[in-house]
């Protein structure tokens, strides 16, 4: 799907001029605007990216490597935030989506994508590296570019050390601010235990899972610690790397998709204990058919979904839904070609999405398959794959009405209660309802589309009289109240169905 250009030899004086960035747009992760004539000197690396792409999120690895090993060199590393929905265009959705991946490095918001234009890119993510003498030097898109973006850098040091056009001294960037102080961190997903008194929450950004007394607030069980890692044991000794989808099975089980870890880990509540099912932390490549979990590589699973001794795995970074099967650990492909697009038949044949989201409910497994803004349905029984809501790629929006045309903005999280489906409708800042039996969507907690300032309601906003969603990743219903993963509002919140309020719930660390 991506096409590149190799813009010659490193170091080739034929290689043309780097674009000079534009005035006027935002910079995010520095103390003020940076330009390619202020960066003479300098090793220039650009990275092309959209925030809610996954081959842009496998890349960020690799610049933070590179980052850690150039550090106190000339090398600047800058991200050129070229959005794909119309949610990613805002700079404050930008800046939240820099703390939840944590990224270190500036950012330029490119406005209308203007500098993607300038140079020529075709795909997300693209690297581009300029030289100190401003030629770009290389040019390439995909994800797995370490050892060539590593080569590049290293002969541009050396050569223009050699040659005396190497800034003596790296220039200095401001870093940016620390994040307050909070119980949650970008919480992912939620997972209702079976008798529904206890909630696990993933909380992502403090790489731990939370499982909490729903009525009281209590903490009972936090599992994992602040430190990234992939460690089983205890509670306290195991380590996730920004976990996302859980699943209880049975009273004691939890299973969680720990998605920057690529694997599959299992939390036991009885003996206060976590273990690895499948994967160990490289991102794994496309398979054609199942295989022992403890030799599987994963990537990126999203979500989980539990039923009858299988586990259903939203294997965001392949494009495809997977399984485990329990009993026998073995781990693979269950439906999705592995093609990025949305295309219904059967199991095999059918492409989805980045699935980001899993509900099962009777014989049906409901996916919200993010980066074409679906909800997907497949049937157990017929093995096929059919689309309830949305067309595309680029086919996006905020329209509630009949199935045929109403749209969807990168939804994350999905919960089917029978003709009745909720989506967490992420980059509309909303929850959504599908009626299957009326055939319509409509909106359930959210603003007018129209009224984007009040959609972007933060929690310290005074003109807001009730905080309003803010890009919510997951939807769980429980009786008459629906409870959300309020992602970048670090919080959990519940909607009461019959009342019509939303309210938050108060987490007693």
């Amino acid at each position: 799907m991506f096409r590149s250009r190799m813009a010659g030899n490193a170091g080739s004086s034929s290689n043309y001029k780097a674009q000079e960035f534009p005035e006027g747009f935002a910079w995010l992760n520095a103390e003020k605007p940076l330009s390619m004539a202020g960066l003479k000197g300098h090793v220039v690396v650009l990275d092309f990216w959209t925030y809610c792409c996954i081959n842009c999120m496998h890349t960020l690895p690799t610049l933070d490597w590179l980052e850690k090993k150039y550090r106190g060199q000339p090398v600047v590393f800058i991200g050129v935030h070229s959005a794909k929905f119309f949610n990613e265009q805002q700079a404050q959705n930008v800046q939240e989506a820099i703390g939840r991946y944590e990224i270190g490095h500036p950012v330029v918001v490119d406005q209308e994508m203007k500098i993607w234009r300038s140079y020529g890119v075709t795909a997300w993510p693209t690297i581009v590296i300029v030289d100190p003498k401003c030629n770009v030097v290389y040019q390439q898109a995909g994800e797995g570019q370490r050892d060539e973006l590593d080569d590049v850098i290293g002969v541009l040091l050396e050569r223009h050390r050699a040659a005396g056009t190497l800034a003596k001294e790296p220039i200095e960037i401001g870093h940016p601010k620390q994040a307050q102080k909070r119980v949650l961190s970008y919480p992912g997903k939620l997972a209702f235990s079976p008798d529904g008194r206890m909630l696990a929450i993933s909380d992502s950004n403090h790489n731990r899972v939370l499982v909490v007394d729903i009525e009281s607030g209590n903490l009972v069980h936090k599992v994992g610690g602040t430190a990234r890692d992939l460690r089983d044991g205890s509670f306290e000794e195991a380590r996730f790397f920004r976990p996302q989808g859980l699943a209880w099975a049975g009273d004691r089980i939890i299973y969680v998709a720990d998605t920057e870890n690529h694997a599959l880990r299992e939390i036991d509540i009885s003996a206060k204990t976590v273990r690895t099912l499948a994967g160990d932390g490289r991102q794994g490549a496309w398979i054609s058919g199942a295989q022992d979990g403890k030799m599987t590589q994963l990537s990126s699973p999203w979500d989980l979904a539990y039923s009858d001794g299988f586990l259903f795995i939203a294997m965001a970074g392949l494009h495809q839904i997977w399984a485990y099967h329990i009993e026998s650990g073995k781990i693979g492909p269950f439906a999705g070609s592995g093609y990025e697009n949305i295309v219904d038949g059967s199991f095999s044949e059918a492409q989805f999405a980045q699935p980001s989201g899993l509900s099962i409910y009777g014989n049906f497994l409901l996916v919200a398959d993010s980066e074409v803004s679906a909800v997907r349905l497949l049937d157990f029984s017929k093995k096929t794959v059919q689309t309830v809501v949305g067309e595309g790629l680029f086919e996006f929006g905020f329209k509630d009405g009949p199935l045929a045309w109403a749209r969807l903005q990168h939804p994350l999280g999905v919960h089917c209660a029978g003709n009745k489906i909720y989506v967490a409708d992420t980059y509309n800042h909303a929850v959504r309802l599908i009626d299957l039996d009326t055939q319509q969507v409509s909106t359930v907690v959210g603003r007018a589309a129209a009224d984007k300032a009040m959609m972007m309601c933060r929690i310290d906003d005074p003109a807001c009289d009730t905080l309003g969603l803010f890009e919510p990743s997951d939807v769980k219903q429980k009786g008459n109240t629906l409870y959300i993963a309020d992602t970048n509002n670090h919080l959990v919140r519940m909607f009461d169905l019959d009342k019509m309020v939303l309210k938050t719930l108060a987490i007693k660390e």
